[in-house]
């Protein structure tokens, strides 16, 4: 099985919950060839030939990321982010390369549509409020768009602060969540049948 990770992340976050997916991938499913890709190296070449697709991204103004939204953040008076947190640990983040560049609704506009029976997931970063929204939804429905089938639900993973970090926990979930997944595609590619 050939899997592809894309992710797009300003402050690192995304990108640890990228790199803790394709753990668990590799631990459910050793034989699979697994890459992860930031949105700005993914090129449709580098996705089309992937049995399952799993895209995750920072959620921002309720959803998706946009250019606007990004520039926000990033350009936000950070003075705060050389501080260390209240209980002492790691301060926040900062900006990963790149991260000023084209986003993820970009990137869907480039997708060509997926050969039949490929395979897809979403997750997203995002605030534990309930008020917070979450980009999953959106990323999912664009994969929907484009051919994919869903394998599972999409999924969110908590952080404190939007630039960071991630609450404990999280990446541990991140690598349960793959394999789940991964495990899944995998049951799916020898027994199709529909998710839905």
């Amino acid at each position: 099985m050939q899997v592809a990770i894309v992710y797009e992340s300003l402050f690192g976050n995304t990108h640890q919950l990228a790199e803790a997916v394709a753990e668990g991938v590799r631990e459910a499913e050793p034989a699979a060839r697994v890459s992860c890709l930031a949105v700005e190296d993914a090129a449709p070449e580098e996705i089309l030939g992937a049995d399952l697709l799993v895209v995750g991204g920072p959620t921002q103004m309720l959803g998706m990321s946009t250019h606007m939204s990004r520039s926000m953040v990033l350009h936000a008076d950070k003075t705060e982010l050389s501080e260390p947190v209240a209980d002492g640990g790691a301060p926040a983040l900062s900006a990963e390369p790149g991260a000023e560049g084209p986003g993820l609704r970009a990137w869907f506009h480039e997708l060509p549509k997926a050969p039949r029976g490929r395979q897809a997931a979403a997750f997203d970063s995002r605030l534990a409020t309930a008020l917070a929204g979450g980009a999953a939804h959106g990323i999912a429905h664009r994969l929907r768009r484009h051919g994919y089938e869903m394998v599972c639900d999409p999924e969110g993973f908590i952080v404190d602060a939007a630039e960071g970090p991630l609450q404990a926990g999280e990446l541990d979930r991140a690598r349960e969540w793959g394999a789940a997944m991964a495990s899944r595609a995998a049951m799916y590619a020898t027994e199709p049948t529909s998710w839905a």
